[in-house]
């Protein structure tokens, strides 16, 4: 049986990734922080099926004891902290989880099995100011915020150890990808929610920064199934994964009305307060790398996207009265 380690097997993407390996057969182990063993809610239809570890991405003794009790073939890294805009009020923080811990990874791996294959998302606020577009695998990055210089060190980070010491390290570029395990201090997520208990007479207003920003969204299963297929190539590379495809805030927020039947500009008001202190250049994936190298082609545009968040977002509300 082919067995697998996943750090932040809780978060969005990995609790879809724990689903697809399951259902692909693998034993599958997981990390999780011993401050989120209340925050389940993810893994909870699938807790039983899967071995979880304690421990911390800044504890290199909990990675350690996790990957000498699990024995992975595969060790995904879907842990981090992973919100741009938060990583500007704890950089320190930001800097060490997503970047430096990284390294951290890398070098126990080395060290223990260098057979191990890993798996390192990064993130498309890489770009951050970059004047091509849309981007691809060879497109410069400019990071503007703490999150993306610390993905930015981890990507590297993973090519250095690959070339130096031959390890199976890949790594993919994702842009936004979303769901409905989204926390709430995600756009998308606060758009669908806060739709949905004014569509209830549960709330008034939705508040939002910048609804001219225009995002590529995709949905996260698919990226993760898009991971696992970057990690049974041949070869280790790195892979830029997203829709190719634009839509602003503003569209967003009017397609989630719209399908509640509610006209937004009744209920939407921005804020200077939600803005962020740099603001990216208009970010578009090319994905034609992976869409030759293992057939990439996303099926769940925005519009799809919407209906499943505020789907269940209503059920939510629903079980909650």
């Amino acid at each position: 049986m082919k067995k697998a380690l996943i750090f932040g097997v809780n978060g969005q993407d990995g609790s879809f990734l724990s689903e697809i390996l399951l259902e692909k057969g693998y034993e599958v182990h997981g990390l999780i922080r011993r401050t989120a063993k209340d925050n389940l809610q993810n893994i909870k239809h699938i807790i039983n099926d899967l071995k979880l570890h304690y421990g911390d991405l800044c504890d290199p003794i909990s990675i350690q004891k996790a990957i000498n009790i699990a024995k992975p073939i595969e060790i995904y890294n879907e842990a981090d902290q992973d919100h741009a805009g938060i990583s500007f009020e704890i950089p320190s923080y930001n800097f060490d989880v997503t970047g430096s811990a990284v390294g951290r990874i890398l070098e126990i791996i080395k060290n223990f099995n260098k057979n191990i294959k890993y798996f390192q998302p990064a993130t498309s606020n890489m770009f951050g100011l970059t004047k091509v577009c849309p981007q691809n695998e060879q497109t410069p990055f400019y990071p503007l915020s703490p999150y993306a210089c610390a993905k930015v060190f981890a990507y590297y980070a993973c090519r250095m150890y690959r070339k130096n010491y031959k390890m199976f390290v890949s790594t993919a570029i994702f842009y936004n990808h979303e769901s409905e395990r989204r926390t709430i201090n995600y756009v998308t997520r606060k758009i669908t929610k806060t739709a949905v208990r004014i569509s209830l007479g549960l709330e008034k207003e939705l508040i939002l920064g910048d609804l001219n920003a225009k995002i590529d969204w995709g949905y996260a299963k698919e990226y993760m199934n898009a991971a696992w297929n970057i990690m049974q190539q041949t070869k280790p590379d790195d892979y830029v994964i997203g829709t190719g495809i634009q839509t602003s805030v503003k569209e967003f927020v009017k397609k989630t009305f719209e399908y509640l039947k509610l006209d937004y500009k009744k209920f939407v008001k921005t804020s200077k307060k939600f803005l962020r202190p740099a603001k990216n250049l208009p970010l578009v994936a090319d994905s034609s790398k992976a869409k030759i190298k293992f057939g990439f082609r996303p099926k769940i545009g925005v519009d799809k996207l919407i209906k499943i968040m505020v789907d269940h977002d209503i059920m939510q509300e629903k079980n909650w009265k």
